[in-house]
């Protein structure tokens, strides 16, 4: 079966906004210095042809990658997810056992994950680790630099 993309509507419609921007904003900025490094004549060493040609083809892979997110999206409603363990929407405060530090995680979907900020998408190996625990749980996530432990020390949900 295919993956599902868990988000909030407001996640879907960040990324909904974002796909607008890029093929109604941006994409036709390019075709226009497109058109224009064209009719400057030799295509072969017209550097700023095919620096438009490049930047068009990388524009129109980002919309395609969104719309697959949203192809594949599911809507989750937080209202009738359980309170009692980790789930989509919680923000967990744990206590990193190796660095004896309290962090705090608020498990997010796609469009608004900011990890400078402590969103993460609960699809990443931190939001998978944690899913499903309660409070007093330990556990040990497998991360890309290695393994961190936590203990869960408190979950909450924003009320919406």
């Amino acid at each position: 079966m295919s993956e599902y993309v868990p988000m909030t509507q407001a996640g879907y419609e960040k990324i909904r906004a974002e796909i607008e921007r890029l093929e109604n904003e941006e994409m036709p900025k390019v075709r226009e210095a497109l058109a224009a490094a064209r009719a400057e004549g030799d295509l072969r060493e017209n550097a700023e042809y095919h620096g438009q040609r490049e930047t068009l083809g990388m524009l129109t892979a980002k919309a395609n990658q969104l719309k697959a997110k949203l192809a594949l999206a599911t809507i989750v409603d937080e209202s009738k997810l359980p309170r009692d363990k980790v789930a989509f929407g919680a923000t967990v405060r744990v206590m990193d056992l190796d660095l004896d530090e309290e962090e705090s995680f608020t498990l997010v979907g796609a469009g608004e994950e900011d990890y400078d900020t402590g969103k993460y998408l609960v699809t990443s190996p931190i939001g998978q680790g944690l899913l499903g625990k309660k409070v007093g749980d330990k556990v040990e996530i497998s991360v890309p630099k290695g393994k961190i432990s936590f203990e869960i020390l408190e979950i909450s949900y924003s009320e919406a």
